[in-house]
């Protein structure tokens, strides 16, 4: 295969990815969460691989006339935020007049992040958290805490999105990229159990879902303040 059409099939292989949504999104409409979770979940599989494989490739060089980069960023907005915000709001986790408020909310600051130039750090981290909105409710349909928990920690995050804390990114972030990686392995394998379980009460599984998203939320602000503290150790 030629370099081009290489390039091409990558491409391809991302636009996936919004065929995913639409399945997921349907099967929201249908209320059938857990499929809609298998979905999600194996769009986030290809959400994480094909980033690698258009640098190995170099999609830029060899297909540019196809921005990945916008490609991506809109099946992101449909996969990380739309139907998340939807389930918030039409699967009971957030019930009444904050179901309302989240589905209003969400897509609405998470637009204004997504157009945020300033969202990837030098290290290729994120820079505040990237509405992984997605994460979030596949982590509480397992979890499933009290309402106001969920209403809290989406207003925490939301706020997060604008403040100059540091979310790591599984594959590219280089510092703990093993840990991070494998991390993110077990949580996506957790998810896609729990949803094919049809969500059944499992609390082992629950306890990985829940300490493998804490490792997700923190290490990138870990990351932070460990340097800080060493530098001053050294002073």
């Amino acid at each position: 295969m030629t370099p081009r059409l290489s390039a091409l099939a990558v491409h391809h292989f991302t636009a996936i990815g919004a065929s995913l949504a639409m399945l997921a999104l349907h099967e929201a409409f249908q209320q059938d969460w857990a499929t809609m979770a298998l979905w999600l979940a194996l769009a986030f599989v290809v959400d994480g691989i094909d980033g690698p494989l258009a640098r190995h490739f170099d999609v830029k060089k060899n297909a540019p006339e196809i921005d990945g980069v916008l490609m991506d960023l809109i099946i992101d907005f449909l996969t990380y935020v739309v139907i998340p915000a939807y389930a918030l709001y039409a699967s009971g986790l957030l019930p009444g007049w904050s179901g309302w408020l989240v589905v209003l909310l969400v897509p609405f600051t998470s637009a204004i992040y997504f157009a945020d130039t300033r969202m990837k750090t030098a290290d290729n981290s994120f820079s505040g958290f990237p509405a992984c909105w997605n994460m979030v409710v596949l982590a509480l349909l397992v979890i499933a805490p009290p309402w106001w928990v969920t209403l809290g920690l989406v207003i925490v995050l939301t706020a997060a999105m604008f403040l100059s804390l540091k979310f790591v990114h599984p594959v590219r972030t280089e510092r703990w990229r093993a840990l991070s990686l494998s991390v993110a392995v077990l949580w996506t394998a957790g998810i896609a159990f729990a949803a094919w379980t049809d969500f059944a009460s499992n609390p082992v599984l629950t306890a990985l879902v829940a300490a493998t998203s804490v490792y997700l939320l923190v290490a990138g602000i870990a990351q932070q303040v460990w340097p800080a503290r060493n530098a001053k150790q050294r002073a």
